[in-house]
């Protein structure tokens, strides 16, 4: 008798009961990113097969995750989680391994969505699950990551003095953390100036910018979120307004990002 499967499968079901019950009490019903990434791991671990002799499998090793983003915002609260300390496939990874599966090469690929489709089974997400061989894998694809880019505080104090980063979207602000009249967490600012450190700092709003990374120019470009005090980028000694609602504007190397009265120093791979 496979006790311990009975165990976790059980397990299982409560935790899905008090999320369906949570959802319910909530005062609006959306879930939180977290609790979106939980009920991700918890339906793929539905898929965990028993292969005799007390081992599992996980049949799958390519995942196709949609998820339903309604709003930029909604988009960078859900980033924030899925890419962030514990990433999304890592809590997956963890998950399955917990369960006795081993998961070598498993490919996550996530992709955001307006709405649910009709036939989604979830009204928060849709898994895609395939098994590839190596025969049927797909020729490899041109490098699509991000550049490192380098971040250096020139003016105004922030967690760190300078940072590194390959992620496709950096959110800079002030605070860490910002969260909602609800006390909801609504974004993360990878850049996160001090709160309370002078006027200097206070010109840099809770989401003051973002940088997203455009894989097919292979290019960063700032926008503006609506900050109180405007966004721009200093190069060659003249400023270039960044609009709010605009398109943003590409970053060289040796460009300085103006949140406010603040500066970052950009750096971009080896430039």
């Amino acid at each position: 008798m496979d006790i311990l499967g009975k165990a976790r499968r059980l397990e299982s079901k409560i935790a899905r009961t008090f999320d369906h019950a949570a959802q319910r009490v909530s005062r609006r019903g959306a879930r939180e990113p977290l609790e979106i990434a939980h009920a991700v791991v918890e339906a793929l671990e539905q898929e965990v097969q028993p292969a005799g002799r007390g081992r599992h499998v996980f049949p799958f090793n390519r995942l196709k995750l949609s998820v339903v983003a309604s709003s930029g915002e909604a988009r960078a609260r859900l980033e924030a989680v899925f890419d962030g300390e514990t990433s999304l496939q890592d809590r997956i990874v963890d998950r399955l391994r917990s369960a006795g599966c081993e998961v070598p090469g498993l490919a996550v690929e996530t992709a955001f969505v307006p709405h649910a489709d009709a036939e989604w089974t979830n009204p928060d997400f849709h898994l895609d699950l395939a098994r590839v061989t190596t025969t049927d894998q797909i020729a490899p694809q041109p490098d699509s990551r991000p550049s490192p880019l380098e971040l250096t505080i020139v003016h105004g104090s922030a967690e760190q003095g300078a940072y590194t980063f390959t992620l496709a979207r950096i959110d800079l602000g002030r605070c860490a953390e910002v969260r909602d009249s609800w006390n909801r967490l609504i974004r993360t600012n990878h850049v996160a100036f001090a709160d309370s450190a002078g006027d200097l700092n206070q010109s840099v709003s809770r989401r003051h910018a973002h940088i997203d990374y455009a894989a097919d120019t292979r290019h960063y470009r700032v926008y503006d979120d609506r900050s109180a005090h405007g966004t721009g980028v200093l190069r060659n000694g003249r400023t270039i307004t960044v609009h709010p609602g605009s398109r943003g504007t590409r970053l060289e190397s040796g460009d300085e990002i103006v949140l406010g009265e603040a500066r970052l120093r950009v750096k971009i791979g080896d430039g």
